[in-house]
Formats: structure tokens, C-alpha cells, sequence
């Protein structure tokens, strides 16, 4: 239709040399044919860039693996190594989500802020209120089980990310 309103509004006079058709609609023509591939390369560009890694202001994939591996390390010492693990596990995610400038204040907002795009993130939040729970309740007892889930809740949050 676009193309039909600048074919019947062109003014120009049919102009016409020994190489065929020079103005008027092939000038449309071309035009139309320049808005189809400046809009399908803006398209294919942002696809291809929702493919990537996301942003990490401030952190580093190699930083980010070497905590992790320092938390599993940790995890096999006892419950108290899981404890910490779970609690550096925790403060790990979080750190990956401010860097992705995932808006919220607190880690639960955050958390709720990434299920938009990563609808599986929900699965960390057993993991999350766990934490809650060892460093709000002082009465609060975990167990190695726990403690193995919660880990395998985050490191499945972060592989997400594609962080891990």
C-alpha cells in the first residue's frame, strides 16, 4: 500500500534512457525495498544480541566461576562450610543481578524482576528463603540435604544467567 500511494503521488515525469527505467517508480521501488532490509537487519540485531551473555558491569566470568568453585570447596567442610556456602551462594546471585542492573532493592525484588525474562529463576527462591531463614532465625537448624538443594538451586540460577 506504501509502496502503491508513492507510485501514484510521484510527480517526476516517467523518465527513460537506453538502460531501461530510471525514475519515478523505480526510485520507489528502491526505497521500499532499503526500509525492508534497514528494518529486518534492526530485527535480526536485536535477536542476535538478546542471544548474547548479558551485561556484567563490574564482574567478570572468571571472578564470578572462581567464587563458585571457592563455595562448593566450602560446601564439603561440615555443616558450617554449607552454611556459609549457601548464605556466598546467595550473595553471589545477587551480585550477578545488580550487575545486569536488574532494578529492586532488595534480592527478593530482584529475584522478582528477573522472572520476566527468566521465568525458571522462580526455582531459586527455595534456596533464597532458606538463607533467609539461617540468618533471621537463630533457632533455625539446616541440614546437608538442605544445604546440597539450596546450592543446586543457585548454581542452576547462575548457569541461567550464563554465568556459570
Amino acid at each position: 500500500m506504501l509502496l502503491q500511494l508513492i507510485l501514484n503521488n510521484s510527480s517526476a515525469p516517467l523518465q527513460t534512457t537506453n538502460s531501461g527505467l530510471v525514475g519515478g517508480p523505480f526510485i520507489a521501488v528502491l526505497f521500499f525495498v532499503f526500509v525492508i532490509i534497514t528494518v529486518g537487519g534492526l530485527i535480526i540485531g536485536n535477536f542476535l544480541r538478546s542471544l548474547r551473555k548479558p551485561e556484567l558491569y563490574g564482574l567478570r566470568l572468571d571472578q564470578i566461576k572462581q567464587t563458585w568453585a571457592e563455595i562448593e570447596k566450602n560446601s564439603e567442610q561440615g555443616i558450617m562450610g554449607m552454611k556459609l556456602s549457601v548464605i556466598e551462594a546467595d550473595k553471589l546471585l545477587d551480585s550477578v543481578l545488580r550487575s545486569m542492573a536488574v532494578p529492586g532493592e532488595t534480592m527478593g525484588e530482584r529475584l522478582k524482576a528477573t522472572e520476566y525474562k527468566f521465568q525458571k529463576i522462580r526455582e531459586v527462591w527455595p534456596a533464597h528463603k532458606l538463607r533467609n531463614q539461617m540468618v533471621h532465625d537463630s533457632s533455625f537448624h539446616m541440614s546437608m540435604k538442605q544445604g546440597k538443594r539450596a546450592l543446586k538451586e543457585f548454581e542452576a540460577a547462575l548457569k541461567l544467567l550464563n554465568v556459570l
